[in-house]
């Protein structure tokens, strides 16, 4: 299901994850839960993965996880600002060391003023803060924006631990 790339960082991240005795949770909107498929693709995910939350409708960004609504109404779902509290939402929630959530724009159809298809939104929340990241990946086709996500955010999540990808 998933290619060589992308099963090699999953279960990088969760080697890591649990030499150091932690654990993940995702937040995923417009992956709709493939980066806690990559991960839980690894044998052995159980000691490493929490779980994952997929809050692809705002609703569930708001009562799952605790993003405040007039965030999104601000910034819109997909931004900076909700990826955030969606990966510090999802952390706490979870009660666990590592989170990483996701936002963004698959297309083919979503695009707005300065949202086109493609543009996604990344945060990684540890104890030691949280990192964001956009990438605007381009009207590539749905199947490659979501696949590109997935690596992407494997790409981050070892980066805010650390390891080099």
């Amino acid at each position: 299901m998933f290619d060589t790339r992308i099963r090699d960082k999953a279960a990088k991240v969760n080697h890591t994850l649990v030499a150091r005795g932690q654990m993940i949770v995702t937040a995923e909107s417009c992956t709709g839960g493939l980066i806690a498929g990559a991960l839980t693709d690894v044998p052995g995910s159980s000691d490493a993965v929490f779980g994952g939350y997929v809050t692809y409708h705002n609703r569930a960004k708001i009562e799952m996880i605790g993003v405040d609504e007039e965030l999104i109404e601000r910034w819109g779902a997909v931004s900076e600002s909700v990826a955030r509290a969606m990966a510090e939402g999802a952390r706490e929630t979870a009660d666990v060391a590592v989170s990483i959530a996701v936002t963004g724009i698959a297309g083919p159809g979503g695009a707005a003023e300065g949202k086109p298809v493609g543009l996604v939104h990344f945060a990684c929340s540890t104890e030691a803060g949280t990192k964001t990241l956009e990438k605007r990946f381009g009207d590539i086709g749905r199947q490659k924006v979501r696949e590109m996500t997935v690596e992407t955010a494997l790409d981050l999540v070892l980066e805010c631990l650390g390891v080099v990808a």
